[in-house]
């Protein structure tokens, strides 16, 4: 093994992106993985973690390089914004070492100078920096007893987190752990530390002011692309977001019923109508944290009476479960209370005919919001910790099955919460032909609303000791959206 590089700093590191952005206290990480070891008490005293970070691909068969963006587990626990890094932390000693890779002399002519051990030991303040291919030493030295490596399934994606594949782990096969990290690592993340809840409330008020700055340019005749570039400038100009959370839901007209609009075989093309409702999902990411807000409102800049109805009832739902949202609350519950809102204005109106009991009995909530309240939020839009061993399964209830996570609320979880309302034929149609459920549908009611779409409102809170904190900034009252599309400041000013 080379000789290493280590030493003790002085000075604090922060990493920002410069002006007048947030600095992001580098012991933030330390304190990360700190919290990782504490979850390892029982551990074999000479226990070790072994991380790997993410790696830079190319575009299908080219060199063309894809832009970077670190893989989730690694950035919590190292923050390391560069590719192809590894991470091993001594449970019993805390120790953390960075590996970095060996980088041919020819990178210095494509990619800038090579940068030392000594200035990523500086940046990143762990305890050592080696390189990628002396892992086999650093192990070694160690002697651990069992080696602790990250691999499971999202249970969103159902895709699965691969181990890492360095050679220098074959040794240690049979005292391999393949299964705790990835529960422990979970269950770290859904808890935010206070210098992760302040990166949190910085890339939730950059994105609800470029939320805001969208609102205020919107314009019937515009592209929903047009209003997605507005968002991601803002973001990057002001906010210094490489990248977005998620990509934009830029969706208007019928497109808002849509739940993940914006994709490839839609990328947000359509024109924007005088008529239309346009609903605007999207969020920026500071160092791969990121927001995840919605706003919905009249591309006109007022409200017409259906449009009024439609977002007061999804609003009446926003606010009934902010109201009792503390620890100890079920999510679940919380989901079925925001349903029962919705279904007893679509009564009230004339949009269903019967008895609430009996309508969501018959779980028709689901048809008009197909998907979960909300969910647990951070490095990614849909984070960590969700579901896993110990932990309450996933309803079968439809509505509720669509949840990402159906645990209690507890202090320092940071979620999303975004009931929504939606006229989409595809659920509505075969709810109006089956027989068990087709007498609560007015069809001349509902049938007009096709061409609406729908309306979401999501904001970003997270749980304190006895309620809850607002993340997100953005008009919500009809009269605050009106006033500020009109050109009011936000937020209000008496």
């Amino acid at each position: 093994m080379s000789s290493c590089c280590s030493h003790k700093k002085q000075q604090q590191s922060f990493l920002s992106r410069g002006l007048s952005t947030h600095k992001i206290a580098v012991s933030m990480f330390s304190e990360n993985r700190n919290r990782l070891v504490d979850r390892f008490h029982d551990a074999p005293q000479n226990s070790v973690i072994v991380l790997a970070g993410g790696v830079d691909e190319c575009r299908n068969d080219t060199d063309h390089e894809l832009p970077f963006r670190q893989e989730s587990y690694f950035n919590w626990a190292f923050g390391v914004e560069e590719p192809c890094f590894y991470g091993v932390i001594h449970v019993a000693t805390r120790q953390a070492v960075l590996l970095m890779p060996r980088l041919p002399q020819e990178y210095a002519i494509w990619m800038g100078a090579i940068k030392s051990k000594e200035h990523f030991l500086e940046v990143y303040e762990t305890d050592r920096v080696e390189y990628v291919d002396d892992l086999a030493q650093v192990l070694e030295a160690f002697a651990p007893e069992k080696v602790f490596v990250l691999k499971g399934t999202n249970p969103d994606s159902g895709n699965d987190f691969k181990p890492p594949t360095h050679e220098a782990l074959a040794k240690y096969a049979e005292i391999t752990d393949f299964e705790r990290l990835y529960r422990e690592m979970g269950e770290c993340r859904v808890f935010k530390s206070e210098k992760e809840l302040d990166v949190m409330r910085y890339i939730c008020k950059v994105s609800s002011d470029a939320h805001v700055h969208v609102m205020k340019n919107v314009r019937p005749g515009m592209m929903e692309y047009q209003l997605e570039s507005l968002f991601e400038h803002y973001c990057y100009f002001h906010g210094g977001c490489r990248h977005v959370a998620y990509h934009c839901i830029c969706a208007t007209g019928e497109n808002s019923s849509i739940l993940h609009y914006g994709h490839a075989g839609a990328p947000n093309n359509r024109l924007l109508g005088e008529n239309d409702m346009a609903l605007m999902d999207m969020g920026g990411e500071y160092f791969c944290y990121g927001a995840d807000i919605t706003c919905s409102y009249p591309a006109s800049g007022k409200f017409n009476d259906d449009q009024k109805f439609v977002y007061q009832t999804v609003l009446n739902a926003v606010k009934a479960v902010e109201a009792v949202m503390k620890p100890g609350v079920s999510w679940v519950d919380l989901h079925l209370l925001a349903e029962k809102i919705i279904l007893q204005r679509l009564i009230e109106f004339g949009y269903l005919i019967g008895d609430l009991d009996e309508i969501n009995e018959k779980e028709i909530g689901f048809i008009f919001m197909p998907h979960g309240l909300g969910h647990l939020l951070g490095l990614d839009t849909h984070d960590a910790g969700g579901y896993g061993p110990g932990l309450p399964e996933r309803p079968k209830r439809k509505g509720v099955n669509r949840l990402r996570t159906a645990r209690v609320l507890q202090k320092g979880m940071v979620l999303t919460v975004e009931p929504g309302l939606y006229f989409n034929p595809a659920t509505l149609l075969p709810a109006f032909e089956n027989p068990d459920i087709s007498k609560y549908f007015n069809r001349e009611k509902i049938l007009p609303l096709f061409n609406f779409g729908g309306v979401r409102i999501e904001d970003n809170v997270t749980v304190t000791e006895d309620g809850i904190e607002l993340l997100s900034n953005v008009p919500r009252e009809i009269e605050d959206i009106e006033a500020v599309m009109a050109g009011a400041p936000w937020p209000r000013q008496n």
